[in-house]
């Protein structure tokens, strides 16, 4: 295991294929002000350019994982650099968040921006702003109701009150449930899992996923063919081939 600290803020670890990012202000709830919202952009772009990574896995250090924007950091510089950045543009590659604690306002759209959520049991999900004169702006009012549909979306925005992991599980926000403590270790196995597939397919699997929500059946099927061909001409296609005939694990090159 490669450990580097990107800064006090952020802290990235090399495991095999998988990035770990680990929002490193437990003292702050994780909550985030500028210098953590620029480094988590730079993070993910670490993910994004190195091609001996696969997925990432986003997590909180200390007893939860994030509790979104820090309010006394906006009130004195307003909103924090580089964290809408990430809230809508994400990154290429996929990205699982594993949560432990508490994920509620920024925290949950921290979250949402994610691929899978791991969460630990018995935590709570919310988006509270309405009780603070604020309202979820970081995505969450885009992509809850494509996880949870719209009257559950409608319901936790407007209660402004949160719900456990286990009924997240249930709903369909949450996609994986681990013992309390253990969501990091989970959310390893499950990236290990992805991990061993082909990185362009990744890749390509979730752009579609993310990017044709809404379209028609012709949207949809012009937007993917604008890609199958390269695919399918690649060298990984050729090599997953190669090794299913030979019967051995194949050996990705990204190309």
């Amino acid at each position: 295991m490669e450990e580097k600290p990107v800064s006090q803020e952020i802290i990235s670890e090399t495991r095999g294929r998988v990035l770990l990012i680990t929002l490193n202000r437990p003292e702050a709830r994780n909550s985030v002000n500028s210098a953590m919202g620029n480094q988590l952009v730079s993070a993910i772009r670490e993910l994004d350019e190195n091609d001996n990574l696969s997925i990432g896995i986003l997590t909180g250090a200390g007893k939860g994982f994030s509790a979104g924007m820090d309010l006394k950091a906006f009130a004195a510089e307003g909103p924090p650099e580089g964290f809408s950045d990430f809230l809508i543009q994400g990154g290429s590659k996929p990205l699982i968040a594993a949560v432990e604690g508490f994920a509620l306002a920024g925290g949950l759209e921290i979250a949402l921006a994610c691929d899978l959520i791991v969460a630990a049991r018995g935590i709570p999900f919310g988006i509270p702003e309405a009780k603070r004169g604020l309202f979820a702006a970081g995505g969450a009012l885009l992509r809850l109701p494509q996880r949870v549909g719209l009257g559950k979306a409608m319901d936790l925005a407007l209660t402004a009150e949160p719900i456990l992991s286990e009924e997240a599980h249930a709903i369909g926000l949450v996609d994986h449930l681990a013992e309390p403590g253990h969501s990091a270790e989970a959310a390893l196995e499950l990236a290990e899992r992805i991990s061993k597939n082909a990185p362009l397919s990744l890749q390509l699997s979730k752009r579609i996923l993310r990017q044709t929500q809404g379209m028609t059946d012709a949207e949809f099927w012009g937007f993917q063919n604008a890609d199958t061909a390269s695919i399918f001409a690649s060298q990984d296609a050729r090599e997953g081939a190669i090794a299913f005939a030979e019967k051995r694990e194949p050996k990705w090159k990204g190309k």
